[in-house]
């Protein structure tokens, strides 16, 4: 089936996002006066989320008494920090330009809740150019569940066979072959250092966001 549409996760895969994240970690620790960390630290637990950065900012186990109220600060300081440093990876503008230009949909399916989600989408001047936007608020299940991948190919009218699913996660993967769609692991995300794309299943990975341009013209495209 010829390729009809393209889904994006959001961080580490559209979206370089962490300089926002290394921005409110590292404040949160200038107003504590310790000093700031090595942003690498923060950097490879984006995809782990929240807690997984408030524990690698702090080295504190997310079990720790004083835990939940840095974890709620990070979130209240993330709302106003959101879409400060957040950028399209380099590469990306061209190729949703690309996409576009070939008649191509495409859209984000998203771990990140719709609070976040959509001003950050907003900001960058992307919402409008995006025809859907899935976040944890429009299902009972998040990725790996193929859930969001499934309503976001419903909300745009197109079967999950002719959409490529592309994420920095191997959640992402799982979920993209659970609904049936081919899929691309990203390994310029936010890719733990004991963790290896290409261990996860994908149909392809790519190093690049322009390489993806290899895959929507030759062997997913079935053209």
């Amino acid at each position: 089936m010829r390729l009809r549409a393209v889904l994006f996760d959001m961080d580490g895969t559209l979206l370089d996002s962490a300089p926002d994240f290394i921005a409110i970690c590292q404040a949160m620790r200038a107003v504590r006066d310790l000093p700031p960390i090595a942003d690498k630290l923060i950097r490879d637990q984006v995809s782990g989320g929240a807690r997984a950065m408030v524990a690698a900012n702090f080295a504190m186990s997310p079990d720790a008494a004083e835990f939940e109220a840095l974890h709620l600060e990070f979130l209240e300081r993330y709302q106003h920090h959101c879409a400060v440093l957040t950028r399209p990876f380099d590469g990306m503008d061209e190729l949703l330009r690309d996409i576009e230009q070939a008649k191509l949909i495409w859209g984000v399916a998203t771990n990140k809740p719709l609070r976040y989600a959509e001003p950050i989408m907003q900001q960058l001047g992307l919402a409008e150019r995006s025809a859907v936007l899935v976040c944890p608020d429009h299902v009972s299940r998040s990725k790996p569940d193929p859930e969001m991948i499934l309503l976001a190919c419903a909300k745009i009218g197109v079967e999950p066979a002719a959409t490529l699913f592309v994420g920095d996660d191997e959640r992402d993967i799982e979920a993209g072959r659970a609904a049936g769609c081919k899929t691309a692991a990203v390994s310029y995300g936010y890719i733990h250092p004991q963790d290896n794309p290409r261990n996860w299943g994908a149909d392809a990975v790519v190093d690049h966001p322009l390489q993806l341009r290899t895959l929507l013209d030759n062997a997913l495209c079935n053209c």
